[in-house]
């Protein structure tokens, strides 16, 4: 009987660090990246045109862009991947074709205010480098901060305002990117010019932690020192890719006024995910269209 407790006791222990081992020893790191990598790559059939990294405003975009060949990743398949656990954000990874392009989208982003740490949040975007990506399209929902801005407004960001902590900070690997990254020109500029020319306004996108929206103060504040639009995502992430010398191109779409603007309304993420459902299918058109022109 004393052997058999004992033996229970050591099967249960393996067990255990069977089951919390893979994110205590996940340090998202170069060989991690590497591992999600090789896994990624057994679908893919062929190299990557452009990718697109979208949360909760894409959710639609695999049954609406006439996605060909798809196959489908769940995250939690990929070894490392950080879970997406914000509403809206599906988890997976899909591999296809629009528009006769290869493209591979992620539907859904881990955020620092789930908890993660940055190197968690540009994990994703390292592996893509990886697997050969070289263009990035980013999206995001927004606070307008900007007057002449309107709700269901479509904006290409021009360059940002990040308040989320630097994703560079700590140890550096030379393989990733320069120990100081210069961030001159984030936002590639004929990207840029190619949404202009669809009609898009251009903006100043602030990034802040979240997860809870923004004072009347705070957003007068960020509008004095230049942020047009607001929001909790896409800064660590295209800083990451400029890093790597991938092409970003980031649009947002915009869901609500930043608190203030419309007097003592109320911000309400149920109201703004209905807002996207409605009328997110302009932004898939959009994305449709800027991959024609790769």
């Amino acid at each position: 009987m004393r052997r058999f407790v004992k033996n229970f006791i050591s099967a249960l222990f393996i067990v255990l660090l069977l089951v919390n081992g893979s994110s205590a020893e996940t340090n998202y790191d170069y060989n991690d990246a590497q591992e999600a990598a090789n896994y990624i790559a057994h679908f893919m059939k062929d190299s990557p045109d452009i990718a697109i990294m979208s949360g909760s405003e894409l959710g639609r975009f695999p049954d609406v862009a006439n996605i060909d060949d798809k196959i489908i990743i769940d995250y939690q398949d990929i070894p490392h991947w950080p879970r997406a656990t914000a509403p809206g954000n599906k988890g997976r990874l899909i591999l296809g074709k629009v528009a006769g392009k290869n493209i591979i989208f992620l539907q859904g982003r881990p955020h620092y205010y789930e908890g993660y740490s940055m190197k968690a949040v540009i994990f994703p975007v390292r592996v893509l480098k990886l697997i050969g990506v070289e263009n990035l399209i980013i999206t995001n929902a927004s606070g307008a901060v900007n007057k002449n801005f309107h709700i269901g407004e479509l904006i290409a960001i021009r360059d940002h305002i990040n308040f989320l902590p630097n994703p560079f900070i700590g140890a550096n690997d030379e393989r990733f990117n320069a120990r100081f990254p210069d961030m001159t020109q984030v936002y590639d500029k004929k990207f840029l010019e190619t949404l202009k020319n669809f009609g898009l306004k251009t903006g100043v996108y602030g990034a802040l932690t979240g997860p809870s929206f923004e004072t009347p103060s705070e957003v007068n504040f960020l509008a004095l020192i230049g942020a047009d639009l607001l929001g909790m995502s896409t800064t660590p992430e295209a800083m990451a890719a400029h890093a790597m010398n991938i092409k970003v191109c980031a649009v947002s779409f915009i869901t609500n006024m930043a608190a203030g603007i419309e007097r003592d309304k109320i911000l309400s993420d149920d109201e703004f995910a209905v807002l996207i459902f409605k009328e997110s299918e302009k932004l898939i058109d959009l994305i449709v269209k800027f991959i024609k022109t790769l």
